[in-house]
Order: structure tokens, then C-alpha cells, then sequence
């Protein structure tokens, strides 16, 4: 009689052998299926992630690791409060890895910059940079702060000199601050030449940025030349910056005075896509630009003493004027079509 203690076991699957050859017969192909879906299975998890490194490579550019990772360690900066802010409210780390970030698109594929003369601007010490201005909003200074960055050996900031409507405006002037731009008064403009900084200024003002496209690279009053009495203050050159294109970017043909009066702006623009087209009429128009820096004028050789000269600030404001009128003029040559 058999030990009623020892059970049979009877395979689920399969058919019952003695010699036991059903049982392993289906331990061998549930092993070889096992296999089969584990193989499957990694290679869904290769193709994925092959086709997560071609999106970020499409998206990102080849070296998309040293961006990912830069941007987690901007992160990290963030939220630890490791960053540094100066004074006057500007913040380098959110300038190039966020603003300059955003800009550069336009610049590189946009609006196709080509930067002339670099080497005139000094790698290290007080600068000022004196620029035309038009195109009816200031993208002239942001594409002038990426060529400057991007492109000269010491990767310097611009701290552009803005009116005083960029700091009455909600979120602008918040932005502008943190970029570097900072109020155009001559207290402030010395204090950074002083300290070694490379200011831009442009002394059209809205003259020039909303002046009609029938006018285009023509340049307006240069003002009293307060720049030029800042300079000599501080000892620091002149560069004359010519930008060709941003004339373009949004054509003023007309202006609703009356409506820019009750809104306290000082241009209402009428261009060939704004108002018509909505808010895609804020897309600029892909203009071809070219920014030239020209050789520096030297102030180091007058005495701070000569800043109190008017005749000495005008003609020096003169000579940088007709410096700038004359390059845009041989750049526009150089330029064979705006597109």
C-alpha cells in the first residue's frame, strides 16, 4: 500500500510523464518565452531611449547633456540662493543662462547677425559703447548684448543706459534690471564706467526708435552729448557702434498720437503687420543685420576738468555722430538686400 503521505504531483501544464519528461519539457519553453519577452523588453527600453537622446539632440543641439546638466546645476543655483545680484539690480547667472538663452534664436537664425570690429572693444576696463537706435522697439541693444557676449574674447556684458518708461512698465523693468539695463542719468553711467564696466548708450532716444521708415538711417540729435561729458569724466573711450537692420525688423509707416498721449507712450506705431495681424504683428520682420564697433576715441588725455567744456562735448559728440552716420552708410552698401 502506498505511503499516503508522498502526494502526486501533476503538472498544471501538460501532460503527466513518469520518467518526468512533460514536466521539464514546459520548464524549458516557459524559460525560453521568459527570455524572449526580458529581450523584448530591453530592446523597447533601448528604442525609447534612443529616440529620447534624437529628440534632445534635435531640440537641444549635440552637446544637449552639458545643456541638460547646465540647467539642472542653474536650477540647483536657484533655489539655493547661490547667485550674486549687484547694487544696481543685475544678475548675470539669470542673464546668460535665461535672457541671452531666449535672444540668441533670434539673433543666430532670425536675423542672421553679422558683428564687425570686436577687437575694438576693450577686454577688460570701463568702455562706452555709443550706438544708433531705431527699428520702433529696442531689439537693437538685446542683439548688440548677445554679439558683445557671445562673441568677443572676454564674453563681456553690456549695461545698457534705458528711459525711463522701460522702468514705469510692469515685468520690463524687472527684466531690465536683472539684464543689466539701468536708468540713463549721468550718476549712474559714471558710477559703472568707474568700476570698469562696458556701458552702452543710445543718445537718439525714442527719437530715433520711432522715427517714420522713410527716414530710416538717418540719425537723429545726439542730444547735449551728456555721454560724451560722462566719458571724459572717467577717463574711459568712446566706441561708435553702427547697426544696420533693426530699421527693418518693424517698419513705422504712421503713429495714433492721440491715443500714444492718453496711453503716456510716446509713439503709437502703425506698421505693415501691427495692428492688422494682432499680436502676430509683434513677430519682427527677418531683417539681415550687421553691428560694427569702430575704433575708440581715447579720453584719457583730457582732464576731468574738461567735461565742463561745451564746445569740447559737442564737437567730440559731433565727431562720434558723423563716425556712426558715415559706417551705416558704407554697411548699407555692403548690404545687398535687407532680407
Amino acid at each position: 500500500m502506498a505511503d499516503s503521505s508522498q502526494a502526486k504531483v501533476i503538472p498544471l501544464h501538460g501532460s503527466p510523464s513518469a520518467d518526468g519528461a512533460g514536466s521539464q519539457g514546459t520548464d524549458s519553453g516557459s524559460t525560453g518565452d521568459a527570455d524572449r519577452s526580458a529581450s523584448l523588453g530591453d530592446g523597447l527600453i533601448e528604442a525609447a531611449g534612443a529616440l529620447a537622446q534624437g529628440l534632445a539632440a534635435r531640440t537641444l543641439g549635440d552637446d544637449w547633456r552639458r545643456k541638460v546638466a547646465g540647467g539642472l546645476e542653474f536650477a540647483r543655483r536657484r533655489l539655493t540662493g547661490e547667485y550674486e545680484v549687484d547694487d544696481l539690480g543685475f544678475d548675470p547667472d539669470l542673464t546668460e543662462n535665461v535672457l541671452l538663452a531666449i535672444l540668441r534664436p533670434l539673433y543666430e537664425n532670425w536675423f542672421r547677425v553679422e558683428v564687425r570690429g570686436l577687437d575694438n572693444i576693450p577686454a577688460v576696463g570701463g568702455a562706452l559703447l555709443v550706438a544708433n537706435h531705431s527699428g520702433t522697439l529696442p531689439v537693437d541693444g538685446l542683439m548688440t548684448h548677445v554679439a558683445v557676449h557671445d562673441h568677443h574674447p572676454a564674453h563681456r556684458h553690456i549695461r545698457m543706459l534705458g528711459a525711463d518708461l522701460v522702468f514705469r512698465t510692469p515685468v520690463i523693468s524687472e527684466l531690465a534690471r536683472k539684464g543689466g539695463t539701468t536708468l540713463a542719468c549721468n550718476e549712474d553711467a559714471e558710477r559703472l564706467l568707474s568700476a570698469g564696466e562696458l556701458v552702452a548708450v543710445f543718445p537718439e532716444g525714442y527719437k530715433g526708435l520711432g522715427k517714420p521708415f522713410s527716414e530710416r538711417y538717418k540719425l537723429q540729435r545726439f542730444g547735449r552729448g551728456g555721454f560724451v561729458a560722462a566719458a571724459l569724466r572717467t577717463g574711459v573711450p568712446i566706441v561708435p557702434c553702427s547697426i544696420v537692420g533693426a530699421e527693418e525688423t518693424y517698419p513705422l509707416l504712421g503713429n495714433v498720437e492721440p491715443l500714444a498721449r492718453l496711453l503716456g507712450v510716446p509713439y503709437l506705431p502703425i506698421t505693415p503687420t501691427f495692428p492688422w495681424l494682432g499680436p502676430l504683428g509683434l513677430v519682427p520682420l527677418p531683417s539681415k543685420w550687421i553691428i560694427s564697433f569702430g575704433e575708440p576715441i581715447s579720453t584719457d588725455s583730457y582732464d576731468a576738468e574738461a567735461a565742463e567744456d561745451p564746445m569740447l562735448v559737442f564737437d567730440l559728440t559731433d565727431q562720434v555722430r558723423e563716425t556712426i552716420q558715415h559706417t551705416l552708410y558704407a554697411l548699407l552698401l555692403d548690404r545687398p538686400d535687407a532680407f
